[in-house]
């Protein structure tokens, strides 16, 4: 099964809907970001796909989920991985963190979960080298303390100045691609707009 068709039986098996804020339910299907607070969105279904397929995640594979808001994108992630891998999500703003772990619990995926990033650190580096990480939120430059997290081999998908960016590590060396425009909220190290 390639790539494509993994991400579409992600999607069917997670719903979008238990992942937005009551009121905003009706609107899963709508193919563009969702407010979900705190100046955040749930992504676009359509860049979240892309992401997906670029980033090319595998069963039983460790994943980062930086910027994890409603969790959908975790619990995305763990369907992919599977009951033998590992995905963990940081999320900077405590509220979302709290509902995020609720909306995760609800998927009932435990080899996944979602925590409240610390201040002033980008990722989870006390848990690193992860396999694949996956960036919601855009970064001014390639931060160099997720390129530090990314394990040999590994792959990690980030806006970077509106442009998705690959980053490839094999065999020691680092390859970046470039892969269309996109927009995101800022990539932040401490809460708050």
């Amino acid at each position: 099964m390639d790539a494509v068709d993994r991400v579409e039986r992600a999607f069917a098996a997670v719903p979008r809907a238990g992942f937005l804020p009551h009121g905003a339910r009706g609107r899963a299907s709508y193919d563009g970001p969702i407010l979900i607070g705190h100046g955040q969105t749930n992504s676009q279904p359509r860049t979240v796909a892309d992401m997906l397929r670029l980033l090319d995640v595998r069963p039983g594979q460790r994943v980062l989920d930086v910027g994890s808001g409603s969790g959908w994108t975790t619990a995305l992630l763990a369907h992919l991985t599977g009951p033998e891998g590992e995905v963990v999500g940081v999320e900077l703003e405590p509220a979302l963190a709290r509902w995020g772990a609720a909306n995760l619990e609800g998927a009932r995926m435990p080899w996944a979960g979602i925590h409240e990033a610390t201040a002033g650190v980008l990722g989870d580096p006390d848990h690193a080298p992860w396999d694949r990480i996956l960036v919601s939120a855009e970064a001014s430059a390639l931060p160099q303390a997720l390129v530090d997290q990314l394990g040999d081999p590994g792959r990690m998908v980030i806006p970077v100045v509106g442009t998705m960016t690959l980053v490839v590590r094999e065999h020691g060396a680092l390859a970046t691609t470039r892969h269309g425009r996109y927009r995101f909220v800022p990539l932040r190290t401490a809460p708050g707009r």
